[in-house]
């Protein structure tokens, strides 16, 4: 069985999916990058082989995207985020015309033919507080790991108002809000409630057409979805499993994949 690798070199998380031949995602895996991103990369490779349960002679083609994608000293090929992305969710949604994805540095909006190619694409031109690393950040304040992001939404009663646009002034407002006694519940919500709009933004600015779906991390968190439902008045696609969290990764797994076919017919022609 032939298999690939697609590994999304995040600046912050390194994210890896072992794909079949039939599309189908064997194995996913994710974990800080570190500073050391070709070992980082080695690490992705070890872990996603443990995870799908296969030998490392099963993987034909390795594709990187991300941050740090050139850095893989062993690719074969390098993708952009945006058709990675775009290929994983079209691959799931075959009727979606736009993606909106909230990452960790980034949040990306992009507008798809009908063959899940990028057609267009919009990224926030704000600083940190319009990403995803301005919520991890806010969770440090509250003492909290990401992971208590969809507990804490749950708990709030009325979300802490948080109206910067710019990080280092977004973050003295969770900490006012804090000293004067807000929970860290409120807190946040707030800050997940704050992150929706400015995402809802810059989905407005790609000129959006339906369907839409969302990718990225933040699909884990029931109230972004709410929030930018109820703020842009449509309806999101959201695939089960985390298959929006490891998008990157497994579109570029697919996209591999691709290219494989392609090397094949080309052989053979």
């Amino acid at each position: 069985m032939s298999l690939t690798l697609g590994l999304d070199m995040g600046s912050t998380y390194t994210k890896a999916a072992i794909a079949g031949g039939e599309g189908q995602v064997l194995g996913t895996v994710t974990f800080p990058s570190g500073y050391n991103f070709a070992r980082a990369a080695e690490r992705g490779l070890e872990l996603a082989l443990a995870a799908a349960g296969v030998p490392r002679e099963q993987v034909s083609y390795i594709a990187a995207t991300g941050y740090a994608r050139y850095m893989v000293p062993f690719r074969d090929l390098a993708i952009t985020e945006l058709t990675c992305h775009a290929r994983a969710l079209f691959s799931k949604f075959p009727s979606v015309r736009t993606v909106l994805d909230v990452g960790g540095q980034t949040v990306k909006a992009i507008r798809l033919d009908g063959r899940g190619r990028v057609r267009a694409f919009r990224l926030n031109d704000k600083c940190a507080a319009g990403s995803g690393a301005f919520l991890e950040k806010t969770m440090r304040y509250l003492g909290y790991q990401p992971a208590d992001i969809i507990p804490l939404c749950a708990a709030a009663g009325d979300p802490a108002p948080i109206s910067s646009t710019c990080a280092v002034f977004a973050e003295s407002e969770v900490i006012n809000h804090l000293t004067a006694g807000r929970s860290a519940e409120d807190v946040c919500a707030g800050a997940v409630v704050a992150l929706a709009e400015r995402a809802g933004q810059v989905f407005k600015r790609v000129r959006p057409e339906p369907e839409y779906a969302l990718s990225g991390g933040l699909t884990r968190v029931p109230l972004m979805r709410r929030v930018l439902e109820a703020s842009l008045r449509c309806t999101f696609h959201v695939a089960p499993d985390d298959y929006g969290v490891y998008a990157g990764a497994i579109g570029a797994a697919l996209l591999a994949h691709e290219r494989l076919r392609r090397l094949a017919e080309a052989r053979s022609a």
